[in-house]
């Protein structure tokens, strides 16, 4: 059963060395008119980065990644949609970017969701800043089913990387889930996301807090980091 966000918040407090240190290391996310402002581009080269960064050394990728712009085109959306399958093996024995051709593919399949998105929604920014906070698992599940890779923390760690509010299944925030029955079996499972989203969401009622500020205040009160810092 969930506790209440005070409840969670003060035991966030004790073990963190106090609320100014507690609050001192939470971060707000963009604000709806900002995450409407995100241009597709940046969606497209935020999702590349977080596959490429999936089960691979993530100092490699963020070396690497102004060549991945060059490579891509900036990941300007049409540019990449005209990469015929020639084009994408090349790509995929570059030097320059890590040589994964499951992954490179990823690049236009991605554009593609992103294109038909933004034909009707006037951009995939619009489309993601129309997602409240409780039911954004919803915008995870759709990433999931229509975009590449995307399935797992994939996703849900690309809006985080874009300051687009959301909460994260990180290791002490699902344990905690585990441990007070919000969730169980699959993480991913519909019954858990939905369970999930509905305790960040009630979370969120009670204390007017973003989603990410919950989420860190959350693991901070659980798990192994009982360390003042």
């Amino acid at each position: 059963m969930a506790e209440s966000f005070q409840t969670i918040y003060r035991r966030a407090c004790e073990r963190k060395g106090g609320e100014r240190v507690l609050e001192a290391m939470l971060r707000a996310p963009l604000t709806k008119a900002n995450v409407e402002k995100i241009s597709d581009d940046r969606f497209l080269a935020a999702m590349t980065k977080q596959v490429f960064k999936s089960g691979f050394v993530w100092r490699v990728i963020e070396q690497k990644w102004p060549d991945f712009e060059t490579v891509f085109f900036g990941f300007d959306v049409d540019k990449v949609l005209l990469m015929p399958d020639e084009m994408l093996e090349q790509k995929a024995s570059d030097k320059r970017i890590v040589r994964n051709y499951k992954k490179v593919t990823t690049v236009r399949d991605n554009a593609m969701m992103i294109k038909d998105v933004a034909l009707e929604y006037g951009s995939f920014g619009k489309f993601v800043a129309s997602f409240e906070k409780d039911n954004i698992t919803s915008l995870w599940e759709f990433m999931k089913k229509r975009g590449a890779r995307l399935g797992g923390n994939t996703g849900p760690y690309m809006l985080r990387a874009l300051g687009i509010d959301t909460f994260l299944f990180s290791r002490d925030v699902e344990d905690y889930l585990r441990k007070h029955d919000i969730v169980d079996g699959g993480l991913t499972s519909k019954k858990s996301l939905s369970s999930a989203n509905a305790a960040f969401a009630q979370w969120h009622r009670e204390s007017g807090r973003s989603l990410q500020e919950i989420s860190a205040i959350v693991a901070f009160s659980w798990g192994t980091n009982n360390r003042p810092v």
